[in-house]
């Protein structure tokens, strides 16, 4: 196995990796071990917005409450 020394890091983004680390229960070397192989092993062009949005909500799903409709849409009106 290979070492990989990260110098200059800002403190900001140590702080958060540390959140992130324990939000995940690891440690911050093995979230940052974890966010380089998930990052390496998605494959070119599977980063878009909707993949990356997908990939948020997966599995939190949610409910909306829909509302009954009481009246049929209408077509809709251009002015002339």
């Amino acid at each position: 196995m290979a070492t990989l020394t990260i110098r200059d890091l800002d403190d900001d983004l140590k702080a958060r990796l540390r959140i992130r680390a324990a939000e995940h229960g690891r440690s911050m070397e093995a979230e940052v071990r974890e966010i380089l192989r998930t990052t390496l092993d998605e494959p070119r062009g599977q980063r878009g917005l909707a993949t990356r949005i997908r990939r948020r909500l997966a599995g939190e799903g949610f409910d909306l409450e829909l509302v009954p409709r009481t009246e049929m849409p209408r077509a809709a009106e251009f002015g002339e």
